[in-house]
């Protein structure tokens, strides 16, 4: 009888547990564990990331997303034909090339509209994903956000070393 009341109560124990773990997701994918788990999870329907290689392209094509932004500029070696290789995944391949100079409501606008034009979960990277978290702040911003949430978006988007262009961006309202 002992030994039931101990299984029950550990039973009820694990239950608990188990339904009161909720995964803490992140706007920025951590790319090495999405190829070595095969699993990733869009928030707000997008995914931030540094450069993807073609294994990581790959999961993210196996898990439904519809479309890769680029945020990197042409002279940057993204060590493969990138827009033949997400195209061969099916998936369509966007580039807006972003500069520290083109951190600008304007160019928060255009990635806004490319988002929303997708028709399922977006990848937007660039090298770090500092400067697609320095657009989803300014995104976040145009959205109605407060500059506090704005820039804790970004950070948890990737924005490292471009906040304070961020913050002058915001500064400009």
């Amino acid at each position: 009888m002992k030994m039931r009341l101990f299984v029950t109560a550990m039973a009820a124990l694990i239950t608990s547990v188990a339904f009161a773990y909720e995964p803490v997701l992140s706007l920025k994918a951590d790319l090495d564990a999405v190829v070595s788990s095969g699993v990733v999870t869009p928030v707000d329907g997008i995914t931030a990331a540094g450069q993807p290689d073609e294994a990581a392209l790959k999961v993210f094509a196996e898990r439904g997303y519809t479309t890769v932004i680029d945020l990197r500029t042409a002279g940057e070696d993204r060590g493969m034909d990138e827009p033949a290789v997400v195209e061969s995944l099916g998936m369509d391949y966007v580039s807006l090339p972003i500069g520290r100079d083109s951190i600008t409501y304007d160019s928060a606008r255009k990635l806004d509209a490319l988002i929303r034009d997708a028709d399922g979960p977006v990848l937007v990277h660039c090298g770090s994903s500092n400067r697609v978290g320095a657009l989803l702040a300014l995104r976040k911003s145009l959205a109605g956000a407060d500059d506090d949430d704005a820039l804790a978006y970004g950070k948890d988007g990737g924005l490292s070393s471009l906040e304070g262009r961020v913050k002058e961006v915001l500064a400009e309202d």
